[in-house]
């Protein structure tokens, strides 16, 4: 953990340095940008590789002793391929060390030396330099060119393994001894990709592993186990994506380590950018897995309240995703649910009390937003639930406003989770005299315009309302506790999206036809109970991080840890 009373990112010591290696772990294991089925997959590229790759000694990749069959540390996304650097890398080499003057070069005629801090990591300093004395001839064919390779190879153990690529570099700079180059064979890697993968993950622990010496002021790396080193592949068009995402989160992290924190937006694009890593998850067991990965970092990323807001955003994805909450094959399906909230829909609809809805054609297979679990089924929200709205009595009848007692609910009231309460009643006579509708205890009121964020937001009430012609009314059949609150969630989850199906104009709105519309996955009831509960203890370790950061009385990191155990039972 770093700080105590973590209240900006820059306060945290390394915190940084941390999220540019966590940026580069998620690059290099695929995590950061979404693969495209429509890339080659990386064997085709490794063959085109090895078709261009001059004659070498296979004893050459081996002098590390590892085997082709090492065992990998995980399991590469679809496409991509573990390939050993010798393999799609030549001209390795390194260059000269001369007894050198001290400062830099006043102009660019003069031959120099790159010191071994030319290299940083992902990064290229040509003014490391020294100067060549008169006395001694330049070696032109040691000149580091752009798109070069380098990485260095001796000095002290913080400094060795370290890598980049040139790009600009002013002519005249020669490569140091301490200095190994290379280049991608035919161009197939993109040499950007290619350091990402030394600076980070397993590759990076393998350099460390292969540095030898008797101290740490002066440890080697060879270039027979930098030919050995395993690094991941992909298609040369997602290395292209991966490179400019890693480059444009890079950027943002330069505005943090200059100004010593983010501004909103830019740690706001960095949380969503990690946070979606989770979402992206395809199983429980890779969502503990990835929630580990980013939970040892919600200390420097969880530091401001609307942080916390996107990552209850998160848990309530992953919720409705059947990722948090694992999946019990004994539990009913959804299906069967569903034929008995149709056999309850249909008896209602027989006795009068709700109107019969117009049949939605069958959810085709394109229209479903992701895919489900077993035993879960898409429905629209109808199928649950008779949806109504209301509307406001005129205001020129000032008996149906005048004395009333029967709460009426507006748009502007849904902000909240639960209504238990509301600012304005109207009169019996209005419920007698126009379309205004009672609904019971449980309805989940949905806004369907309003000012700001309004339009979208969901509640519950609390007791039986009307409502105004801004809301939708949603009363669910059958509506246990658990079915009710997973119902919530989902529109709570799906609040953007919802949103989105609004018209547009000056002032966009909802209306009842898309609510009973709105695609809901549904999940064995069992399940949905198990979800619920999780969701609510997830959420009350969220409302407990915003108090604290409010109060500043304790750690971002001790409740991050407190998540991640949660996630992780």
């Amino acid at each position: 953990m770093l700080l105590l009373n973590l209240n900006l990112l820059a306060t945290a010591p390394g915190g940084v340095a941390r999220l540019r290696e966590l940026i580069l772990t998620l690059a290099v294991r695929g995590k950061l940008v979404p693969q495209d089925p429509k890339d080659e997959p990386a064997s085709e590229l490794l063959q085109r590789v090895a078709a261009n790759a001059p004659a070498r000694s296979a004893k050459g990749l081996k002098a590390s002793g590892d085997s082709d069959e090492v065992a990998k540390p995980y399991e590469l996304p679809d496409g991509w391929a573990w390939s050993r650097l010798g393999e799609i890398v030549e001209n390795m080499g390194s260059g000269w060390s001369p007894a050198c003057d001290d400062g830099e070069r006043s102009d660019s005629t003069q031959w120099a030396v790159l010191r071994t801090t030319a290299v940083q990591v992902n990064e290229y300093r040509a003014r490391e330099h020294k100067v060549i004395p008169l006395k001694l001839s330049p070696r032109p064919e040691i000149e580091v060119k752009d798109g070069d390779i380098l990485i260095t190879r001796a000095g002290p153990m913080n400094r060795v393994g370290i890598s980049c690529w040139v790009s600009n570099t002013p002519p005249r700079l020669m490569l140091s001894d301490k200095i190994v180059r290379f280049h991608s064979i035919a161009d197939e890697m993109l040499p950007a990709f290619i350091v990402l993968a030394l600076n980070a993950g397993w590759t990076k622990s393998q350099i460390e592993d292969a540095k030898t010496g008797m101290a740490a002021s002066q440890v080697n790396i060879s270039q027979s186990d930098l030919r050995g080193l395993w690094l991941p592949i992909c298609s040369k068009a997602e290395q292209s994506r991966i490179v400019t995402r890693v480059e444009e989160l890079m950027r943002l992290c330069d505005a943090l380590e200059a100004k010593g924190q983010l501004a909103a937006t830019a740690h706001a694009q960095l949380v969503s950018t990690l946070l979606a890593t989770l979402t992206e998850s395809e199983t429980p067991e890779k969502l503990t897995e990835d929630w580990h990965r980013i939970a040892t970092h919600f200390d420097l990323l969880l530091d401001r309240p609307e942080a916390v807001d996107a990552l209850e955003q998160t848990i309530l994805q992953l919720a409705v995703r059947g990722l948090l909450a694992p999946q019990d094959p004994q539990d009913e399906p959804a299906s069967e649910l569903l034929k008995k909230i149709r056999a309850e829909k249909d008896k209602l609809i027989a006795e009068g009390k709700i109107k019969r809805d117009k049949p939605l054609p069958p959810i085709a297979d394109d229209e479903q937003p992701f895919a489900l679990p077993q035993g879960w089924e898409w429905i629209p929200i109808e199928t649950l639930a008779d949806v109504g709205t209301g509307t406001t009595p005129s205001r020129d009848n000032v008996a149906f406003f005048a004395g009333g007692s029967i709460p009426w609910v507006t748009s502007g009231e849904t902000g909240k989770p639960f209504i238990a309460k509301t600012a304005q009643h109207v009169t019996e006579l209005a419920l007698a005299q126009t379309s205004v509708t009672v609904y019971p205890v449980g309805t989940l009121i949905v806004a369907m315009y309003g000012q700001g964020k309004t339009r979208g937001q969901v509640s519950e009430l609390q007791i039986e309302a009307t409502t105004n012609q801004a809301c939708a009314a949603i009363v669910l059949v059958e509506p246990t506790l658990a079915h009710r609150s997973f119902v919530k969630l989902v529109f709570e989850k799906s609040y953007d999206e919802i949103r989105e199906l609004s018209a547009g104009g000056a002032q966009p709105n909802l209306n009842v036809g898309k609510i009973k519309a709105t695609l809901i996955p549904l999940p064995p009831l069992a399940e949905q109970s198990r979800i619920v509960t999780r969701v609510a203890q997830l959420r009350s370790l969220c409302a407990d991080l915003r108090q604290r950061l409010s109060a500043s009385q304790s750690t971002q990191a001790h409740l991050a840890e407190a998540l991640v155990q949660e996630v992780q039972q």
